[in-house]
């Protein structure tokens, strides 16, 4: 069979087994645009266990598109903490704003236009297309390829933007209309993540598609899909200061562009600095203690922390202070800094 027939044949199979094995999430009751758009946007670098609390409470917070639009940034930003990549927040408010202005506070129907605003790509837009609208509009995500590689034992690297816009066109010319749109974007999606796994044998025997699967055919389903080699993180050290005064610590807002935008952190100075060092640069502290070590991984950077409580006599200028109880209840802090926070 070629490429054609094989997803002619596919996408039919997909929605059966959706609809019979699909799993009760939250935004698959009643998937309104709306709510179909945030959990599409929570999800992307996500586990689904992850999400389900914060998607909840978001949507008790934030129950429609105005609410988003009006939302304050820092209390949009205390109901992410913890979800990471920070900037995905910010856009759905922006693009929450736009759709009030433009559309009345309703979502497009329309995937050229869903991807027109903030944060919204090519993936979110056929997700939203699909599952809210019933529009034939496949949605692409790593998820996806991975499939589509071991179906079609596609060699070329599924990191390859070319690549992506390929299967989508290939998707596309066979994707159903209405209900079975969203069936087959979320079975996809499905098969993916419970069935045709990354980094671990796959579950062939419940596969809907095994039979046409040429990867399974050959025995050859770990060979795919195929990526390029990812680039080395860049190391970062730095020492984190705990500045104390009595029973407040000092916090700094983050600058407004740029990784952990806008966020509240505490002090941190490049590189390692030992306790003389750091003795010197605060004369007047009344102690200064090591407070341990820590890891964190961003995408393309890879932080490397030591700690130390610096106890001081006043409260210095150019910081605002609060109590920790304070600053984990009002303030934004990145999970890179929790350890630091959990020690006070």
């Amino acid at each position: 069979m070629t490429d054609r027939e094989i997803i002619e044949q596919a996408l039919p199979r997909i929605a059966d087994w959706d609809a019979a094995m699909r799993r009760p999430l939250p935004w698959r009751d009643a998937p309104t645009p709306y709510r179909v758009w945030i959990s599409e946007i929570m999800l992307q670098q996500t586990r689904i266990e992850a999400v389900i609390p914060y998607y909840e409470r978001f949507l008790a917070a934030l129950p429609d598109i105005p609410s988003l639009a009006e939302v304050n940034e820092n209390a949009l930003l205390k109901l992410w903490e913890g979800l990471g990549y920070y900037s995905r927040a910010r856009n759905l408010k922006k693009a929450a704003a736009l759709v009030v202005e433009r559309y009345g506070g309703e979502l497009p129907a329309s995937a050229e236009a869903l991807k027109k605003l903030p944060g919204i790509g090519d993936y979110t837009a056929g997700a939203i297309a699909s599952i809210a609208f019933g529009l034939p509009e496949p949605a692409v995500d790593g998820n996806v390829l991975r499939v589509a590689a071991r179906l079609l034992a596609d060699g070329r690297d599924v990191l390859n933007g070319a690549v992506r816009c390929s299967v989508a066109e290939l998707l596309r010319a066979y994707y159903p209309s209405g209900e079975q749109a969203a069936l087959v974007t979320e079975g996809l999606m499905e098969l993916g993540e419970t069935v045709c796994l990354p980094n671990t044998p796959p579950r062939c025997g419940d596969c809907p598609l095994r039979e046409l699967c040429r990867a399974h055919a050959a025995g050859e389903e770990e060979r795919y899909p195929l990526r390029s080699a990812p680039k080395e993180r860049r190391v970062e050290e730095r020492t984190v200061l705990l500045l104390r005064c009595g029973e407040r610590m000092a916090i700094r807002r983050r600058a407004d562009s740029g990784l952990l935008a806008g966020l509240w952190e505490f002090p941190s100075l490049d590189g390692f600095r030992t306790e003389e060092e750091l003795r010197a640069l605060f004369p007047e502290a009344e102690s200064v203690s090591p407070c341990g070590e820590a890891k964190h991984l961003f995408t393309h950077v890879e932080w490397r922390m030591r700690g130390f409580i610096i106890d001081l006599p006043r409260e210095l200028p150019g910081y605002v202070w609060e109590s920790p109880a304070e600053i984990r209840r009002s303030y934004s802090v990145p999970t890179a800094l929790k350890k630091y926070l959990k020690l006070l």
